[in-house]
């Protein structure tokens, strides 16, 4: 992931920013986005209007849609920025800073949030993992029994706690028996290289650039359905306060979810680059995801909610005996169906 410019100075840093263009274009987008981002937040900003929504996301597969929606100009700049960021935990500190509206993120990394304070609204239902997160090991360690004693690369987020127990379950073993190296995920590579660990909890794109490197896939997603969902979040206050932004939000998705699925081979030739895989590649880890259909996650948003249909039950479970999560979400308080329900209505009555 190649290096983004800081969040924080004057107007004059982030035209220094925008100033040195990187190789690739999706790359110059983002940094150009961060730049937006604070010049967003200055005095000199024409207040006339509401600021663009700043929503973060980090290098998944999963998200690329949105990522796609912006590269094709399907979402206006003046009301919604997709912002990418170097990893979750990244993600992550932008939201709980407040440089960031809304996020792309895993449920239970949602809920956990919620719990710990912020007030999130979930309006979209993304898409599920089926084998687009993997644990790689070193050719040294052959099967998942041979754990005892070594030193295993994990983000310090809830999806990476939760691989972990489910592999460490898998190979009948508890967290003791092992060393856990917090590490954000784009440093695994180089720490599975130098040999500072043995082991890292990832996932796609950068896991295939593991396995191209000689590491090998122990355990992935497909050994726990229906527990890894990724869901679009805005804060509630600004969903009360902007709620046309967050339906633009919630149609540029929908609009980049479609031309994604449609051409596959296009999406990939445009969005490869900028994760550094070929478009074969990309493509190919696309078999490892899920994407919710617009009239699935409708259902999921405004029907009897995920604990029945996406097994959040047996998530929410987990994470409470992992102690990550201490109470039973209040469904009806976190999903927000309207914004989804408008994008849906305006696309019936061909409003634009």
């Amino acid at each position: 992931m190649p290096p983004r410019p800081g969040v924080r100075g004057a107007c004059r840093d982030a035209s220094a920013a925008v100033a040195q263009p990187p190789l690739s274009r999706r790359t110059w987008l983002r940094r150009l986005s961060l730049s937006a981002m604070v010049i967003a937040g200055l005095p000199a900003c024409d207040f006339r209007t509401p600021p663009a929504l700043k929503i973060g996301l980090n290098s998944w597969v999963g998200y690329d849609p949105l990522v796609l929606a912006r590269e094709r100009q399907w979402l206006d700049v003046r009301r919604v920025k997709v912002i990418e960021l170097a990893s979750v935990s990244e993600t992550l500190r932008h939201l709980h800073n407040g440089l960031l509206e809304g996020a792309a993120l895993t449920l239970d990394e949602t809920l956990r949030q919620v719990e710990q304070g912020e007030d999130l609204r979930i309006v979209e239902f993304l898409s599920t993992s089926h084998g687009a997160d993997v644990v790689l090991a070193s050719p040294s360690i052959e099967r998942p029994t041979q754990l005892r004693g070594q030193r295993i690369a994990v983000e310090s987020s809830t999806v990476g706690a939760l691989m972990l127990h489910r592999l460490l379950q898998s190979a009948g073993l508890t967290l003791s028996d092992v060393l856990v190296v917090p590490l954000e995920s784009s440093q695994h590579l180089a720490a599975l290289r130098d040999g500072r660990v043995t082991v890292a909890v990832s996932h796609e794109p950068l896991a295939r650039h593991m396995r191209a490197a000689g590491f090998w896939p122990m355990f992935d997603s497909r050994q726990m359905p229906g527990e890894i969902i990724d869901v679009l979040v805005v804060r509630a206050a600004t969903l009360n306060q902007r709620p046309e932004q967050v339906q633009a939000l919630v149609a540029g998705w929908q609009r980049g979810l479609q031309e994604f699925q449609a051409d596959p081979a296009k999406a990939a030739e445009l969005l490869a680059p900028g994760v550094a895989l070929s478009e074969a590649d990309y493509q190919a880890t696309l078999s490892g995801l899920r994407f919710y259909t617009p009239g699935e996650s409708l259902g999921l948003l405004g029907g009897r909610g995920p604990a029945e249909a996406l097994q959040a039950g047996k998530l929410v479970e987990t994470l409470r005996g992992l102690r990550l999560l201490h109470h039973v979400p209040v469904w009806d308080h976190l999903l927000a169906p309207a914004p989804a329900l408008q994008v849906s209505r305006s696309a019936m009555g061909g409003a634009p």
